[in-house]
């Protein structure tokens, strides 16, 4: 995809490739804080090339168009469960999940958790200059064991029918179990209690329906996941060390973008 570059008005403007705002931009061996996100570390783990490039050199990667009918669903579910917080009662589908002891949490800082943009949940990672953050979609609480619940929506539009126990199998959801984890491992750094589970809220679009009509069917399925943070200290200090190199780290063999800034850098050359 091809993508120009646009200013807040929508006009035409230069694009530079480099990032501007000094604040997003690492500098290796600095002591002020800096913040990553969960995208990014996410990142990281993709790709150290890449990772370091958008980082510490400042490199500033073509943007994609916002995936509005998810960020929809997205926001009409947390209506729903908004509207369960206020009233500290269950959601209507916890019952057929045997879930009835669980209500979506009621706390002051919600909203900001829920803004991956600009706050979301933030600790910092023991005693270092780096701030970790992500933005939950939503946090809910089993009254049975006082302890607090990630959950994360999910939308797509898929013909076969979504099986909890096979649905995090697939390698395209890999990068959802790595969000939870480290969701969670946030929660674990503020200091909250959390459970064994997390749970991912699929709503899948029924793409065998006789035609729009100007409606479209979603089925919804809670599927369970045993999120394990153990892994992340490791990863996260590796992530540090690698932001306070002075090379270039390798890149990912099976890295796209690499592959692609190769195989462009070779053409005009």
């Amino acid at each position: 995809m091809i993508s120009l570059k646009r200013n807040t008005k929508l006009e035409l403007v230069e694009a530079l490739g480099k990032r501007t705002r000094a604040s997003s931009i690492y500098n290796p061996g600095q002591t002020e804080d800096f913040k990553i996100s969960r995208g990014k570390f996410s990142d990281f783990l993709t790709c150290q090339r890449c990772f370091y490039l958008d980082r510490v050199k400042g490199l500033a990667e073509p943007r994609t168009p916002g995936w509005t009918l998810n960020e929809t669903t997205d926001l009409l579910l947390k209506k729903e469960f908004d509207e369960c917080r206020k009233h500290q009662k269950p959601h209507r589908l916890f019952a057929q999940y045997g879930l009835d002891h669980i209500v979506p949490f009621e706390h002051p800082a919600m909203d900001d958790w829920r803004n991956s943009m600009h706050k979301g949940l933030m600790a910092r990672y023991k005693d270092s200059n780096i701030i970790l953050s992500g933005g939950v979609d939503d946090i809910w609480f089993d009254t049975k064991k006082e302890c607090l619940i990630v959950v994360d929506y999910k939308s797509q539009a898929n013909s076969k029918t979504v099986e909890p126990l096979s649905y995090l199998a697939s390698p395209y959801h890999e990068g959802y179990k790595i969000q939870m984890d480290f969701y969670n491992y946030l929660l674990d750094l503020m200091e909250f209690p959390i459970g064994d589970t997390s749970y991912f809220l699929v709503v899948n679009a029924n793409r065998g329906a006789s035609g729009f009509h100007g409606v479209m069917e979603f089925t919804e399925t809670i599927v369970p996941y045993q999120h394990d943070i153990s892994w992340l200290d490791e990863q996260v200090q590796n992530m540090i060390d690698c932001m306070n190199l002075n090379k270039l780290p390798e890149s990912n063999i099976s890295c796209e973008n690499c592959a692609y800034a190769r195989q462009r850098n070779t053409e005009e050359n």
